[in-house]
């Protein structure tokens, strides 16, 4: 299992519309790729306004990839032009334990 956590940091005055193309990615997600993503859930932190959080989890390596070449996921990069505070932080782990 694969592990991804995103960062994203909305620009001044755009939380709202960042949440809302966020939101329509998880939806995205959860009909498209059912089973190779167990978990795609968006987080926004509770201390830092307009900050975002993704933890994704992902069956192995191949349904990164193909997560990566998705329309939903092309769509959504091209919808965050003027939307981002910076760019955004990628981190990948590699699950070692856990409980289900």
């Amino acid at each position: 299992m694969l592990t991804i956590v995103a960062k994203l940091q909305a620009a001044e005055g755009k939380a709202d519309e960042l949440k809302a193309i966020l939101l329509d990615m998880v939806g995205k997600v959860k009909e498209n790729e059912a089973g190779a993503v167990p978990v795609y859930s968006l987080h926004e932190s509770s201390t830092e306004p307009g900050l975002f959080l993704f933890y994704e989890q992902y069956r192995d390596a191949d349904a990164l990839a193909a997560h990566g070449k998705t329309e939903h996921m092309a769509a959504m990069n091209g919808s965050l032009k003027g939307l981002l505070g910076g760019r955004p932080v990628i981190e990948r782990y590699v699950q070692v334990a856990g409980v289900s």
